[in-house]
């Protein structure tokens, strides 16, 4: 049997989704994001992916979410993902916002990780022609580098755009001091930074408490939130323990020493809000980082379509009252 050609649906950009715009820039992207972190690796079904990659872009996610070592393993993410645009994607690349990183471990060697510009320029190739790619539209520096000079990273990401390998430039993971000047160097050279990418969630309110949601706003920065559902505990599968297919259960990125008495207690009462509003956990976990308009955007993660269709669901309702938040915030702070 020879699979049908990918055709998108005709209403994909009015069948619910929203977009918002990056800080003070020209480009919008959409509430949900879809990331390629977990399960678009060499170690999931081909087949899966491309069904998710295409229900996501049926329903005006256009923006897919990489780095160099996402997979399982390193790259294969990114070569996924190539393949999907090779196959599918390709007549709509311009429709498409397609963003990755590096800063994270990636080869070995002293070159293979960190801000050196030796490592981003010539990791940001590698991904090019893993994706089947001219160029991405959005490339970060994945994380801060204490031990190389900040401008090194700076300027490697003012050359990435003026060699037109991407479109825009970010950060993601930064402090805010580190933050400060990333904006100041890149705004001063006229590639001005156009997201800051962070984990932030319901129970993770770090980008709040140090300040960088309204460090972002100031400068015209979008925020985008990786992790809205704390890598799975707001999803509702914690709330009777840990399943035996769960990724807590294998210790992999999640260790089942998170689930405190105290955690479990606080899960199960944010599923009773949760219930109260008409939603799922994990659908008020998305919408309660949606509440905010500093908040450009979250990053999915899925390992079927249902999934997809479930977080869909979340911008259904991103209102909360005083009340529900009040009640939030003291189960967590």
């Amino acid at each position: 049997m020879i699979n049908p050609v990918y055709s998108p649906v005709s209403d994909r950009y009015t069948n619910g989704i929203r977009y918002r715009r990056c800080g003070r820039s020209g480009i919008q992207i959409p509430e949900i994001a879809l990331g390629l972190w977990h399960n678009f690796g060499d170690v999931n079904p081909l087949t899966n992916s491309f069904e998710m990659a295409h229900y996501a872009f049926d329903h005006g996610i256009v923006h897919f979410d990489l780095a160099n070592n996402y997979g399982p393993s390193y790259g294969s993410a990114e070569e996924t993902f190539g393949q999907i645009m090779k196959k599918s994607f390709a007549p709509y690349r311009d429709e498409l916002f397609i963003s990755s990183k590096a800063g994270y471990d990636m080869w070995p060697g002293p070159y293979g990780e960190w801000g050196s510009r030796k490592y981003l320029i010539s990791s940001l190739n590698q991904s090019l022609k893993r994706m089947n790619l001219e160029y991405v539209d959005l490339f970060y520096s994945h994380r801060f580098d204490p031990n190389t000079p900040l401008e090194e990273t700076m300027q490697a990401l003012v050359d990435i755009v003026r060699m037109g390998k991407a479109l825009y430039v970010g950060i993601s993971n930064y402090p805010a001091k580190a933050a400060a000047f990333a904006y100041k160097y890149l705004r001063d050279r006229d590639v001005p930074c156009l997201l800051h990418q962070c984990r932030y969630n319901i129970l993770n309110r770090e980008p709040e408490t140090e300040g960088l949601l309204d460090q972002a706003q100031e400068n015209g920065v979008g925020f985008i939130a990786f992790s809205p559902l704390a890598q799975g505990l707001l999803t509702g599968r914690y709330l009777d323990g840990i399943p035996a297919d769960s990724r807590m259960a294998q210790e992999r990125f999640l260790k089942s020493s998170a689930l405190t008495p105290q955690l479990h207690a606080s899960l199960l009462k944010l599923n009773e809000i949760a219930a109260r509003r008409g939603q799922t956990l994990a659908e008020m976990a998305l919408a309660w980082c949606l509440k905010d308009s500093k908040v450009t955007s979250v990053i999915i993660g899925a390992s079927k379509v249902s999934q997809i269709e479930d977080d869909f669901k979340a911008l259904e309702n991103i209102s909360f009252s005083p009340e529900e938040l009040a009640e939030i915030d003291a189960l967590v702070v």
